[in-house]
């Protein structure tokens, strides 16, 4: 085996996971050479990133032709798109571990435009596992209040779920809760609950992007600035611990239950002046998940800190929140505010895919 930063991240338990797929990447190799030199182990995708790869070369030219037929630009993203999650899915079989919800897993997201409506959302995700029909495939869903019934309802019909664009502490609690309660009803059903598996993604750079905008904009305190996305992360993770523990915890995992993992999502560092690597290096702790852009990827194989660092500075963490308080920013607010304005670029993405779809298509019937 290799021995590289990210080969020794693993070895503490977290799973390393890449926010990218493309068919180039599936076709070329790419995939399964991170695999190898990368220890990755599961992959999440997003619009954005499949329109850069539907508009790169002809990589889709061939299946696009044959849809030539379909006029609804949202089926044509959903057999393009559905392709590749399923055959990174195939390839992921070779590390998933049976439902444990670390390794081998490969997320596809509904609709974003449906992230407040509960019974839509429920019915696209069940499409797409009935679609795309692999035991590793995580549907996304969004952590909205709405999302949260679609996501109780979905693990209670034993299907697995990435819960996405989950902020703040009370939210992932929430999060957390509906899967408990949806293991539940599988479970007095009659179902297996070990056949399912969830992650939660608590995304971590964005925090900080917010906070710092308000911090600036009152002046002064600039010894808060880059500090509340870590400590966010770190007391969430405290939170899962308290979640998954205790009578109630203990009776599902008899059942063979497995807990709703963290996955630290949106880990690339968005201002230039704090480390490439610092959402990465200061989160590292036993059962968690990062996926990271490739950038990230290389950053940490040449410089990143292989040492668990996930539940350290806890009491300054807890401090943080107050002093942040003190300084005039809401962190409610600051983490609603980071909901609602993910939910809109998630679906102003998947507008511009299905324009993207119809320009690639036009450029097709007129060549």
């Amino acid at each position: 085996m290799p021995d590289s930063n990210l080969h020794r991240l693993s070895g503490l338990a977290q799973s390393v996971w890449i926010d990218y797929l493309s068919r180039d990447l599936l076709q070329s190799g790419g995939l399964a050479r991170m695999m190898e030199e990368d220890a990755v182990t599961g992959v999440t995708s997003n619009p954005t990133i499949f329109q850069k790869a539907l508009s790169q070369g002809s990589a889709y030219d061939d299946q696009l032709r044959g849809l030539i037929a379909e006029d609804d630009p949202k089926e044509v993203f959903l057999a393009l798109a559905g392709r590749d999650v399923a055959d990174a899915c195939d390839l992921m079989r070779s590390v998933w571990d049976g439902g444990r919800g670390l390794r081998g897993y490969v997320s596809m997201e509904v609709d974003p435009a449906l992230a407040y409506e509960t019974e839509a959302t429920f019915d696209e995700a069940m499409r797409l596992h009935t679609t795309i029909d692999r035991p590793n495939l995580y549907v996304k869903i969004p952590g909205t209040k709405p999302g949260l019934p679609a996501i109780e309802d979905m693990i209670a019909a034993g299907r697995s779920i990435n819960v996405t664009l989950v902020f703040s502490l009370r939210r992932h609690r929430e999060v957390m809760e509906a899967y408990t309660r949806g293991l539940e009803r599988l479970v007095a059903a009659g179902g297996d609950p070990s056949t399912v598996s969830s992650v939660a993604s608590f995304f971590v750079s964005r925090v900080d992007t917010e906070a710092d905008k308000r911090l600036d904009a009152i002046g002064g305190n600039d010894d808060l600035k880059g500090r509340l996305a870590v400590a966010n992360a770190k007391l969430a993770y405290q939170g899962w611990k308290e979640a998954f523990a205790g009578e109630r915890w203990e009776y599902l995992a008899s059942k063979s239950a497995s807990p709703q993992w963290c996955l630290w999502a949106s880990t690339s560092t968005k201002n230039p002046a704090y480390p490439d690597i610092l959402y990465v290096d200061t989160l590292i702790g036993p059962e968690t998940v990062n996926t990271m852009p490739e950038e990230t990827i290389q950053a940490f194989q040449d410089h990143g800190r292989a040492e668990l660092s996930l539940e350290e500075g806890l009491d300054g963490a807890r401090r943080l929140f107050d002093e942040i308080a003190d300084a005039g920013v809401d962190y409610d607010d600051v983490t609603l505010t980071l909901e609602e304005e993910g939910v809109q670029k998630f679906a102003g993405s998947f507008v511009e895919l299905l324009d993207g779809i119809r320009v690639k298509r036009g450029e097709l019937v007129s060549a």
